[in-house]
């Protein structure tokens, strides 16, 4: 005989086989659940939230490249590209997905305001001339 009598008998209840079965992989199962909620959904969460915000992105807006540059948008050149002021003078193009935060978004009220007061004071320094 090659087999031997002790792994050719069983139980003879087969629903308390398939049990122990279950509650061998019930571990592994909830190790996956527990990734899932720790680990996946959250960076899926983080993505799409990036996501947004370089589709939100207009001119005018403060951000922070992946290199750490701070910069201005200047002009959204396409859906990939973005030129940002750095320093005076200096523009660069960006890839759009390299551009990590947005620091602020310009308020269209305050703008205004500061264009209206450079241009009384434009209008002063013409009127003495």
């Amino acid at each position: 005989m090659l087999i031997s009598a002790a792994y050719a008998q069983t139980t003879g209840i087969g629903i308390l086989d398939n049990q122990c079965a279950l509650i061998q992989f019930l571990p592994i199962v909830l190790i996956f659940v527990v990734f899932y909620f720790l680990l996946i959904r959250p960076q899926q969460r983080k993505a799409k939230d990036h996501k947004t915000m370089l589709d939100a992105l207009r001119r005018g807006d403060r951000v922070v490249t992946g290199g750490g540059i701070i910069g201005t948008v200047a002009r959204v050149e396409s859906p990939e590209e973005v030129t940002v002021d750095i320093a005076d003078g200096v523009r660069v193009r960006v890839l759009r997905s390299t551009i990590s935060s947005v620091l602020a978004k310009p308020d269209p009220a305050a703008a205004r305001e500061a264009a209206k007061q450079r241009e009384e004071a434009r209008a002063k320094a013409e009127t003495k001339n």
